[in-house]
């Protein structure tokens, strides 16, 4: 990631909807991270999360597989694991490509 890109953050989110929707500074934050937790819950359960308009965090299971160490050229098995992507919906894809 490049330093002169700016990053949204959870303080930045939370300070957003203290300004626009008029709850307190500790509201705003508590409603955040509940609102993290739920999704955090979920995927921890296993659950796919689907935020309509915005997009989707979905879990796959890679399994086992060989690799090679690039320096050595060693194979090296890599273990099967969980991994989470998120794809973005359609509404947002056409909203980024709108902005940019």
């Amino acid at each position: 990631m490049q330093a002169d890109i700016p990053t949204l953050t959870r303080a930045d989110i939370t300070d957003m909807l203290y300004h626009e929707v008029g709850l307190s500074r500790a509201d705003s934050a508590k409603m955040i991270e509940q609102m993290l937790g739920h999704i955090t819950d979920a995927l921890k359960k296993g659950e796919n999360v689907k935020i309509s308009g915005f997009g989707s965090f979905i879990l796959r299971d890679k399994n086992e597989r060989v690799g090679r160490n690039p320096k050595t050229g060693v194979e090296v098995p890599i273990a099967p694991r969980r991994v989470l992507t998120f794809r973005a919906s359609q509404l947002m894809r056409q909203r980024i490509i709108k902005g940019a």
